[in-house]
């Protein structure tokens, strides 16, 4: 039976230290991560792209742990900052090594970004890393049931708004790699931007991504606590009470639409610690929320082989 948890977590004691100084991944021995590799979304240009310079063209750079720690697992990962910057080092590099430590294949994505890009350049880019990992599965050494996303403050806007918007793919497409679907078969988020229509929108994105003006139906259509359905994969996430760029109503809207839909969830929200703050913060309890998501990943059978 599927099962839906939430805990709440208070900063009330000190309990362990996850790592020696702020934002720091964890440290992994000699040989134990494979040479990271980066490669275009489109071999041939991007879709509706507006130039050919570096910010024009998609990647995914692929963090592959070593064979014999391989469990088939992937996560893209989609680094914040608000549609217009990416934080590709705590919000990507990272994590990436963090999820190697655990056997999962990571890939971080460069999306293309406002103030030149508007929806739904960024959601297709989303989309089409899931589709080509999924495609070229054997190659990357992961499972093609097993291709998650993570997104980070506006990156958890996109990968919640990949988790809500997919399609099972084009069987007529021409190329191979758009006949594959683009559904998450899980979501971890981390202090995402959820809403587009609640008083507490954070503007900035919504502006990056929809321009100055967005029309009140296209926000409402990417307020992805509106888009949970039963097909809406597991998801897990994490916030602070004390985010004042992204207060955690955002995580906890998700998490209640998830819940009613049926959805398997689990939310942690700390009371201490600011925005951005990657895997980890010296704080001893804020930095246990990783483990917390090794152990849901443990949970969901995502850590076996």
């Amino acid at each position: 039976m599927r099962t839906t948890r939430v805990s709440v977590i208070l900063l009330l004691c000190a309990t362990i230290a996850y790592s020696e100084h702020p934002n720091a991944g964890p440290a992994l021995p000699s040989g134990f991560v494979a040479e990271p590799r980066t490669i275009p979304l489109w071999e041939n240009g991007a879709p509706g792209a507006l130039g050919h310079d570096d910010r024009d063209k998609p990647t995914i750079t692929i963090y592959a742990p070593m064979d014999a720690r391989e469990t088939g697992t992937a996560v893209i990962v989609a680094p914040g900052g608000g549609y217009t910057v990416l934080a590709t080092n705590h919000e990507g590099r990272q994590v990436a090594n963090w999820f190697n430590a655990l056997g999962i294949t990571a890939f971080v994505l460069k999306y293309r970004l406002g103030p030149r890009y508007h929806h739904p350049i960024e959601l297709g880019d989303a989309q089409r890393a899931i589709r080509l990992v999924r495609a070229r599965a054997i190659e990357f050494g992961v499972r093609r049931d097993r291709v998650g996303i993570m997104g980070f403050s506006a990156g958890g806007h996109l990968a919640s708004t990949a988790a809500t918007h997919f399609d099972d793919g084009d069987p007529a497409a021409a190329d191979p790699i758009d006949r594959v679907s683009s559904r998450p078969d899980f979501a971890i988020l981390a202090y995402p931007v959820i809403s587009f229509t609640a008083p507490y929108t954070h503007r900035g994105s919504l502006m990056a991504l929809l321009g100055e003006n967005p029309d009140p139906k296209l926000r409402a259509e990417l307020s992805n606590e509106l888009r949970v359905t039963p097909q809406t994969p597991p998801t897990f996430l994490f916030s602070t009470s004390a985010d004042t760029a992204v207060p955690p109503e955002n995580s906890a809207a998700f998490y209640l639409a998830l819940h009613k839909a049926g959805v398997p969830a689990e939310l942690h929200i700390f009371e201490k610690g600011p925005h951005g703050v990657g895997l980890d913060l010296a704080d001893p309890t804020l930095g246990e929320w990783p483990a917390l998501l090794a152990n849901w990943l443990r949970s969901r059978g995502l850590l076996e082989k």
